[in-house]
């Protein structure tokens, strides 16, 4: 196993170019502006094309990484991607990625774990490089939620939007130092949040359709709690792995889902709002694509600075949790 450093050595990210703003929503359901602003802090999300897919958004935001890293697709030799919306169920979306960037050689797999699917992949990628035999590593979250969302249901069809965000790493990178992770499940809540058919429990039939069971199904108030409580629980383990303390954090970077939680979240650890970066109420929840989508954010408009100690931290579907710290 090589003790050479690997670091964050590019950042970048992709977002579509249609907005749907609260007041759009209004026109198609049963809702307010007001109302979905004092519950989830979302003013507006991006909404993919006709022709945009997963992978469509991960080439973009995979070239704006590779470009802040200073290498290119044929230096890689490790892609995943972490979706729960890829473009079809074979192949990955990290093998269609690897097509679209023109590398021939880069052993490439996705990964679903929900809205905690960069960070899992940020981890794996990592270990797998502490092994020897890779030296860059292309980590990608990209979704299309917008496709499995059901524009009749009030509760969920305001959360969610689409968007791509990626992270190279690198050895030798003597930037973004990746301290230590912690992650974790819990299966026996799976059923809090779904989507029911499409598999092979529950083939995709007119029936299956006609009971909208192909769409996000979410207790909200149920995984409200458990949010909160996962990512308290994970960033106060990743600290104690470090010997660290919150109060040892400039940046908070959460899972963007809601911006109650996010709240709640920073009021446990005693982390400062001011210090919780936050885009919730531009992009909505684009699931594991929103910490990378955060983190380019930060990085390329400066605000994260050298020496300061990021936690980026998340909760999703399975139930999954995990968080990291980056030594920037």
């Amino acid at each position: 196993m090589t003790d050479e450093k690997i670091g964050i050595a590019g950042t970048g990210f992709y977002v579509p170019e249609k907005v749907l703003t609260n007041a759009d929503l209004e026109k198609i359901i049963d809702t307010t502006d007001e109302w979905i602003i004092s519950r989830t802090g979302i003013r507006e999300r991006r909404i993919i094309a006709p022709g945009e897919t997963a992978s469509s958004m991960a080439e973009i935001a995979a070239r704006q990484a590779l470009d802040s890293a200073g290498i290119t697709p044929e230096d890689l030799d490790l892609i995943i991607v972490g979706t729960i919306t890829p473009d079809e169920l074979l192949p990955s979306v990290a093998c269609l990625l690897q097509a679209r960037l023109g590398n021939t050689t880069a052993a490439s797999f996705d990964i679903s774990a929900a809205c905690c699917g960069f960070i899992y992949a940020l981890e794996i990628g990592r270990d797998l490089m502490r092994g020897g035999r890779y030296r860059h590593a292309l980590i990608v979250a990209a979704e299309t939620l917008t496709t499995v969302t059901d524009w009749e249901d009030r509760d969920t069809c305001v959360l969610f939007g689409d968007g791509a965000g990626a992270a190279v790493l690198s050895k030798g990178c003597d930037r973004g130092d990746i301290l230590d992770f912690y992650m974790g499940a819990d299966g026996a809540h799976s059923s809090l949040l779904e989507i029911e058919a499409g598999g092979s429990a529950c083939p995709i039939t007119h029936e299956v359709i006609d009971q909208r069971k192909q769409y996000i199904k979410m207790e909200g108030n149920k995984v409200f709690k458990l949010a909160v409580a996962s990512m308290v629980s994970s960033a106060q383990r990743v600290l104690e792995q470090t010997g660290l303390t919150s109060q040892d954090v400039t940046w908070l970077l959460p899972h963007q889902a809601n911006l109650r939680i996010m709240k709640a979240v920073a009021k446990r650890l005693h982390i400062p709002v001011e210090q919780v970066y936050i885009n919730v109420d531009r992009y909505g929840n684009m699931s594991g694509a929103t910490v990378p989508i955060g983190l380019a954010e930060m990085d390329h408009n400066g605000i994260l600075k050298k020496g300061d100690l990021l936690l980026m931290v998340a909760f999703g579907g399975g139930l999954t949790w995990a968080a990291t710290l980056v030594r920037w």
